[in-house]
């Protein structure tokens, strides 16, 4: 009875975070996560391996395998210095790569720009001694 009301609990959970979370974002955490056990794969290390070096347990692993919205992004980015992959996330939201922003920045720049005109200095008393 207590795995069955565990199960309930995550499906639940699972249902809440589902109407929450975009569907983009939720597809874009599902490839990451199967590029993370690709990448695991591909290095021939065990869950338990890779948890122990990321300092996470195995059951976070699993659930970033999976592409899960509700593990920490520190998880997601530990796994992939463990990895020898951090290097992508740290340009993840360049400036340089972000073609959206800098068109709006451009739009914003002024069409002409004037310089300021000096301001007369006021004229000067003169003094009688």
């Amino acid at each position: 009875m207590i795995i069955v009301a565990s199960t309930i609990l995550d499906i639940m959970r699972n249902q809440k975070t589902d109407l929450t979370t975009p569907i983009p974002v939720r597809h874009a955490m599902r490839k990451l996560g199967q590029d993370i056990r690709d990448a695991r794969l591909r290095r021939r290390i065990s869950t338990d391996m890779l948890a122990e070096r990321a300092s996470i347990s195995r059951m976070t692993l699993y659930n970033v395998e999976r592409g899960d919205v509700n593990v920490s992004v520190g998880s997601y980015a530990t796994i992939l210095f463990v990895l020898g992959m951090i290097d992508r996330l740290k340009n993840l939201a360049d400036a340089g790569e972000d073609i959206l922003g800098r068109q709006l920045e451009e739009e914003r720049l002024p069409k002409r720009i004037r310089t300021p005109r000096k301001k007369a200095s006021p004229p000067k008393k003169n003094v009688a001694t």
